[in-house]
C-alpha cells in the first residue's frame, strides 16, 4: 500500500533508532497490553503472520513472549523491512522469520499465506481508505487455517463517534491530509468481519481508547 502523507503524530511515524533499526511510540505504549491480548485469545503454538509489522518492535516482543508459535512478520515498505530484521538480529529468536514484502491492502495476499493459525495487525486500519481496509479484511480469512484466530487492534470510532477530544482531532487530522484515511467505525469493522465469513469471538476495550477485534475462522465440521 502507498505510504500517504499523513500527520507526524500517527501511529506509522518512527524515529531513527541505531542502525537500521526503527522506534515507534506508539509501539512501546501497547506492546505489553497486546501481548497480553494475545496471552488471552491468540494459540500457543502454530504459525503466525504479523501484518503491517511497520518497525518490528510488536513482532520482536511476540515472537519472544510466544515461542511455540512460528512468527512471519510482513511489510511493504524496504526501510521498515530492514528495520524488523534489525530488531530481529538483537535476539536471534529462532521462531522469527526475515521480513517480507506484503501489501495487506491488495487482493491475493491470503491465498499466497495460508496456513496460519493466527494473523495479527496493528494500528493500520485508520492510515487507509475504507475500501482498502475491506479488502484486507476480506483476505483474511483466506490465510487462515479452519479455527485460526484473527486480532485486530487500533482506534475506532464507536456507533460513528470519536471517544475522547484527542480522538477527534487525530481522526480530522487524518482526513484533512487525505480524506480517503481516517478511523473506522466500530459496527462497520463488526460487518467487514461477518462478511468475509469470520466469527466474532470477542472485542476488547484497550488502553487509550483503542478497541481489539478477536475473530475466528470456522472450524471444520
Amino acid at each position: 500500500m502507498p505510504r500517504r502523507h499523513l500527520p507526524a503524530e500517527t501511529a506509522s511515524a518512527a524515529t531513527p533508532e541505531g542502525g537500521a533499526r526503527l522506534s515507534a511510540p506508539s509501539a512501546a505504549r501497547n506492546v505489553g497490553p497486546i501481548t497480553d491480548l494475545l496471552r488471552h485469545h491468540g494459540p500457543r503454538k502454530g504459525r503466525a503472520l504479523e501484518l503491517a509489522s511497520g518497525t518490528g518492535e510488536h513482532v520482536l516482543a511476540f515472537a519472544t513472549a510466544f515461542p511455540g508459535l512460528d512468527w512471519q512478520p510482513t511489510e511493504p515498505d524496504p526501510d521498515r523491512r530492514a528495520s524488523i530484521d534489525a530488531w530481529a538480529a538483537t535476539r536471534s529468536l529462532a521462531n522469527l522469520h526475515p521480513a517480507v514484502a506484503l501489501d495487506a491492502c491488495t487482493p491475493g495476499w491470503g491465498a499466497a499465506h495460508p496456513g496460519q493459525d493466527l494473523v495479527v495487525l496493528v494500528n493500520l486500519l485508520h492510515l487507509v481508505s475504507t475500501p482498502e481496509a475491506q479488502t484486507l479484511i476480506s483476505e483474511v480469512p483466506k490465510a487462515l487455517v479452519p479455527g485460526g484466530r484473527f486480532v485486530l487492534y487500533g482506534p475506532f470510532l464507536r456507533d460513528g463517534e470519536a471517544t475522547s477530544e484527542g480522538d477527534a482531532r487525530f481522526h480530522a487530522a487524518l482526513r484533512a491530509a487525505d480524506p480517503e484515511t481516517g478511523y473506522k467505525d466500530d459496527f462497520d469493522v463488526i460487518d467487514w468481519l461477518h462478511v468475509s465469513g469470520l466469527t466474532l469471538v470477542d472485542v476488547v476495550e484497550m488502553p487509550a481508547n483503542n478497541l481489539a477485534f478477536v475473530s475466528e475462522r470456522a472450524k471444520e465440521s
